[in-house]
């Protein structure tokens, strides 16, 4: 595990990814709060962009819990049936809507307690729905961030919590907001898992590269 970057380092870093990519969003298509909860639960051992083919059209009649209700989950399954586990995950949705209409009037709640006794939704989850849709600075820490975090020094952790702890603790507040999705983009397709792009990575010379040889 590499050792936790100092302060200065750490704002050089930031404002590489700032001057590279001023707003940096989220990959997963959604239309409000509640499809992006359902987006982000189904993403769990997929691909943002296998879910966004799957979603494409069911997002097209579903808007709401209650739509997702009306919809019957054989019907949702044969929208997400492209995506991993995706019985499991239909199941965990109609659950997840069944409870917001009955339990939140048809809301999306907007405390992570609340995010995460819904069926289906971890802490990652909830996590990236406070941030992308509320604008609250969370860390939803995957294993891009996992990798990139350790990898780097930019935040060490010997679990995923204690990442998010570690960005939380460490990144200057200032680019807080867009922290994650900075170390998810750079992971995803600049420091990957097994050939990390360091020719064309900006933060390259404050990386400690753990683990590259």
């Amino acid at each position: 595990m590499s050792k936790q970057l100092p302060y200065a380092t750490l704002r050089k870093i930031f404002e590489r990814f700032q001057e590279s990519e001023p707003e940096p969003k989220g990959e997963l298509d959604h239309t409000n709060a509640y499809t992006l909860v359902v987006a982000v639960a189904l993403s769990a051992q997929a691909t943002d962009k296998g879910v966004n083919r799957a979603t494409r059209d069911l997002f097209a009649k579903v808007a709401t819990p209650q739509d997702m209700i009306d919809l019957g989950e054989e019907a949702l399954i044969e929208h997400i049936k492209t995506i991993g586990l995706y019985r499991n995950k239909a199941k965990n949705v109609m659950k997840l809507s069944r409870i917001l209409v009955e339990d939140y009037g048809g809301e999306v709640p907007n405390s992570r307690a609340a995010l995460e006794s819904l069926p289906g939704v971890g802490r990652k989850t909830a996590n990236v729905v406070l941030n992308m849709w509320w604008g609250m600075p969370t860390q939803a820490v995957d294993t891009h961030i996992f990798r990139v975090g350790n990898r780097s020094g930019i935040a060490p952790g010997k679990d995923v919590v204690a990442v998010e702890r570690a960005i939380e603790d460490n990144i200057p507040a200032d680019f807080a907001q867009h922290a994650h999705h900075w170390l998810i983009l750079h992971g995803r397709y600049v420091c990957k898992a097994r050939k990390p792009n360091c020719g064309v990575c900006v933060i390259e010379e404050f990386c400690q590269k753990d683990g590259v040889e």
